[in-house]
């Protein structure tokens, strides 16, 4: 029997608003059939923090320090906690397939397990004891270096998550909204000790070669083909469309 075949792209830096309104872009156009099942690999530019979607900016974020060092702030249309994307110290996957994708679990957890495998296979791929850490982190040396989230909307199902390449938490919680200086002061060393990242892993990051890694562990995993892909002009009118509406739009990133 032939292997499923998926689109892969590779849309390298964008803005966390283009970043997040294609990703529903494409999730709306895989399940009305018109692109389809899609794996894309892409970064950030400028640097961004995005919120979870049942999260509170202002609680959250310090838009002021934000706006100082140029950092956008965004709402996912993800659940989670708010994640910090430096630009050039990330790279970021998406995934979109219809919730009734054959062999992708009903239940969330379960499908968290076979999604974030093809990672888990990634990284073994370059080399790293990589596992699967229930409800959704990768652990390399018992550390995160990879968070997910996901969401089941529209008919679909999007996940996307971190590949952690480097890892700053002095700017992070400089961004993030924090109590006073000696929470933060223990939020930084407790980052310090239980995230890694692949460049302190193997001292050297190849985004190529990860990218490569990665594709190859979905690959396996989801027993698919990946062909590379380009976006569809469908894809980006709706892009346009769910940008204005939603992640450039004030009302959608402070609504809570």
């Amino acid at each position: 029997m032939a292997k499923q075949e998926w689109r892969l792209l590779l849309t390298g830096d964008m803005s966390a608003f283009d970043n997040m309104a294609l990703d529903e872009a494409v999730l709306r156009c895989v399940v009305a059939g018109t692109s389809p099942s899609t794996l894309r690999f892409y970064g950030w530019e400028p640097s961004a923090v995005s919120i979870g979607y049942f999260q509170g900016v202002e609680q959250e974020v310090d838009l002021d320090v934000c706006r100082e060092k140029g950092v956008d702030v965004i709402r996912r249309l993800t659940g989670g906690g708010a994640v910090f994307h430096e630009h050039g110290s990330e790279i970021t996957y998406s995934l979109a397939v219809k919730d009734d994708y054959p062999g992708i679990p009903k239940k969330v957890l379960d499908s968290y397990t076979l999604l974030c495998g093809g990672l888990v296979a990634g990284f073994r791929r370059l080399g790293l004891d990589a596992e699967f850490k229930p409800i959704n982190d990768i652990l390399v040396n018992g550390k995160k270096i990879s968070g997910n989230a996901q969401t089941r909307r529209f008919g679909g199902i999007l996940q996307h998550g971190t590949l952690l390449c480097d890892v700053n938490p002095h700017l992070m919680f400089s961004l993030l909204k924090v109590p006073n200086e000696k929470i933060r002061d223990k939020l930084i060393a407790g980052v310090e000790e239980r995230v890694t990242s692949i460049r302190r892993e193997i001292g050297t990051v190849d985004n190529d070669a990860v990218i490569a890694a990665m594709c190859a562990g979905f690959a396996e995993v989801l027993d698919i083909r990946l062909s590379l892909g380009t976006v569809s002009d469908e894809e980006l009118a709706l892009l346009t469309r769910v940008k204005e509406e939603r992640y450039a739009n004030p009302t959608w990133n402070f609504r809570r």
